[in-house]
């Protein structure tokens, strides 16, 4: 893996917990609008700068892009964002009262990305991966990191640990309770070479911004005949997390309608396929398990899978989508069909049954989680999963790192 130490810009002290803000793809943009509400500091600013037009607004007009420009332009003649002094990496904590992960902020070469080190286990969306190419295009920089995750590395760890012996750059806690705790590291060469090691990466999170960082890239090199690929442009902002430490909670499902059928009918489809029982708990308690909230009732769905041996035919996820959203709901491309919505596992089952309740959907199925070993299976069998698939806690903030491309 190729990494590098890289000129952050980076908050004021004193204000990196004011500008700090939600990954741009965690929240809508009304939540956006509240979350910035009048702090001028608010990184959703840039990110998501359609918030500061009116609620009506095309969020893909050229004037939402150049606005993000306008406003990072703005956080820098301010002083509200500054440049380190020195190209460095960056050591980042997230810590709940129960569960601790800490990563590496750096940049990676989107050969890397090009030639399959980096392994994806989703396919993107057009509109999305658009959309965040112009932003990056626009603002000249990489406003979010790609989450990546790697198996654990000993040598990794101890470098992760030495780092943490200094005083921190930023430490504070979130709205959330999670607090965010940020170590500068200035001598990289050991850091450098470790990764050089590591054969191999994997996206956990960031499909879209990963996407649309290459192909910055290679726009900005088919403009540039010139090209080395040591050029700032060639490289994207990147968190390694080894994968020991991370936190899967599952994707829910929500259906709007049961395509035409009632209660009943629905569930008698799915008792020709699998056993149904009803249950008193509201999510599965092992892989094979699925657990349904119909017409104010839960019950629990074996999903044995068709083919055991395909690693990704076996995931929960996927036998769901063949056997039941697709063939029984007419939920065909769950990337696209409006009829389906997907509920990160961090909003609980309570989010599923008020849906249902309130018939903003009829049916919402709870997952159990799909695991870093099935993830990474995937991934080297250059496989895609389901859409929504995985859902990783707690969320590393924008803002306090960012990577600008030239």
């Amino acid at each position: 893996m190729k990494i590098k130490p890289f000129l952050a810009l980076r908050p004021k002290s004193g204000l990196a917990d004011k500008i700090a803000s939600p990954p741009y793809d965690v929240v809508d943009t009304e939540e956006a609008r509240a979350l910035a509400g009048d702090n001028p500091y608010c990184f959703l600013r840039i990110v998501r700068s359609e918030i500061e037009f009116p609620p009506d607004s095309d969020p893909y007009d050229d004037r939402i892009y150049v606005r993000a420009a306008e406003n990072l332009e703005k956080f820098k003649a301010e002083g509200w964002l500054k440049p380190a002094e020195q190209p460095a990496l960056y050591v980042y904590r997230l810590r709940t009262d129960d569960h601790t992960q800490t990563g590496i902020v750096t940049v990676s070469h989107i050969d890397d990305y090009d030639q399959g080190r980096i392994k994806r286990h989703e396919k993107t969306r057009k509109p999305t991966e658009d959309d965040r190419t112009r932003h990056v295009d626009t603002v000249n920089a990489n406003t979010g990191p790609v989450f990546l995750t790697y198996r654990d590395q000993e040598v990794v760890d101890e470098l992760v640990e030495q780092a943490q012996q200094r005083e921190p750059l930023y430490d504070f806690v979130a709205p959330d309770g999670v607090q965010h705790t940020v170590w500068v590291v200035v001598d990289t060469q050991q850091w450098v070479d470790a990764f050089a090691a590591l054969p191999e990466a994997y996206v956990a999170d960031g499909h879209h911004r990963a996407a649309s960082a290459a192909r910055v890239a290679r726009q900005r090199r088919d403009a540039d005949p010139g090209s080395s690929g040591t050029e700032e442009y060639n490289w994207f902002l990147t968190v390694f997390f080894p994968a020991g430490q991370l936190k899967v909670l599952p994707y829910n499902r929500c259906v709007k309608d049961l395509n035409g059928m009632d209660a009943d009918a629905f569930l008698a489809a799915v008792k020709n396929i699998f056993p149904v029982k009803e249950v008193a708990h509201q999510a599965p308690e092992s892989v094979g398990h699925v657990c349904t909230y119909l017409a104010g009732r839960w019950y629990e769905l074996a999903v044995d899978p068709l083919d055991a041996s395909d690693p990704v035919a076996c995931l929960d996820v996927s036998v769901l989508q063949d056997r039941v959203l697709a063939p029984i709901l007419a939920i065909d491309d769950p990337r696209n069909n409006p009829r389906i919505e997907f509920v990160g596992g961090v909003r609980g089952t309570g989010e599923l049954m008020r849906r249902v309740d309130s018939g903003l959907a009829a049916v919402a199925f709870s997952m159990y989680p799909v695991t870093l070993a099935q993830l990474m299976e995937v991934a080297d069998a250059d496989r895609i999963m389901p859409p929504k698939s995985t859902w990783f806690e707690p969320k590393l903030k924008s803002g306090l790192l960012i990577h600008e491309l030239s």
